[in-house]
């Protein structure tokens, strides 16, 4: 099987997507997946990732400042798999939609704009969206303000992608809800306990929406990464801090965002669907 590959322009990694095969359908061929929080980091590569393997993609951002990143993964999915997958028609297999996972009515217009630009419902939802306080402070030194905006985010905005997803995900087979973790949720470090703690939030809801969606032949899945080379997670650390978590992991490394994707896009398949309700870590023994 094809690997993407990393390649350094300037600052900018960018993710080299191999063309599909048209021997065969592809695995997620024309299923409509949201990724949030997808214009960098691990949700970049998650949904490149899910694009070569078929999928039609909505590129999910936050801010004005993420508009551009957004639009440039949306690109290199269009340019890199539109004509390998004879896309006749010039509609795009990417598009990208600025909302804020927290608030419930951007998420339903969410989810709205994806059914309306591939005319289907939703086949998947990957919720990679989060925050942390780069500051890592100790408990008593976290503000109620920086504890409720990590919460806001990282839990509340996994519930509402829940609550949303839960009625609006394609029932009868295929289906699936995929929420991102923090392996820190096993680690337990101090300076990270309001995102630790909003990371277990997320890991409970998982489990229990597995439950609660019996019946409807939808799964719903954690992944819970290790330490990953992103922005999130080199923000507000120093060179003796990143070196000391290096020494942490039995493969003297940090992970990178190729190493969470595969098994981000394993779950979206139909080959995974005994899996359901499970916490998956991915993080080279860190814990």
């Amino acid at each position: 099987m094809a690997s993407e590959s990393e390649t350094n322009v300037g600052n900018q990694i960018q993710i080299q997507i191999p063309s599909p095969s048209l021997s065969q359908p592809q695995p997620l061929q024309d299923r409509v997946a949201i990724v949030t929080g997808s214009a960098r980091g691990i949700g970049q590569a998650i949904a490149l990732h899910l694009g070569s393997l078929g999928a039609k993609l909505v590129i999910n951002h936050t801010t004005s400042k993420s508009t551009r990143e957004a639009e440039l993964v949306a690109s290199q999915i269009n340019n890199s798999l539109s004509s390998s997958l004879n896309n006749n028609n010039n509609t795009p297999r990417a598009i990208t939609v600025r909302a804020d996972v927290s608030d419930p009515t951007q998420l339903k217009s969410l989810f709205d704009k994806a059914e309306e630009a591939f005319n289907s419902p939703v086949h998947i939802l990957v919720n990679s969206a989060g925050i942390i306080d780069s500051k890592y402070p100790t408990i008593a030194n976290t503000s109620l303000e920086d504890f409720d905006n990590v919460f806001r985010v990282n839990a509340r905005g996994a519930f509402l992608c829940c609550k949303e997803a839960a009625t609006r995900i394609k029932r009868g087979g295929g289906g699936r809800i995929i929420l991102l973790s923090s392996s820190l949720v096993g680690a337990l470090k101090p300076g990270a306990a309001a995102y630790t703690a909003s990371k277990a939030a997320v890991e409970t809801m998982t489990k229990i929406l597995a439950k609660e969606l019996k019946g409807t032949r939808i799964t719903a899945n954690c992944v819970s990464p290790g330490p990953i080379a992103t922005e999130l997670f080199f923000t507000g650390k120093t060179e003796e801090q990143v070196k000391r978590v290096i020494e942490e992991c039995p493969l003297n490394r940090l992970g990178e965002t190729q190493d969470v994707a595969p098994l981000v896009g394993f779950l979206a398949t139909d080959a995974s669907e005994w899996v359901n309700g499970q916490v998956i870590r991915v993080n080279g023994g860190y814990v």
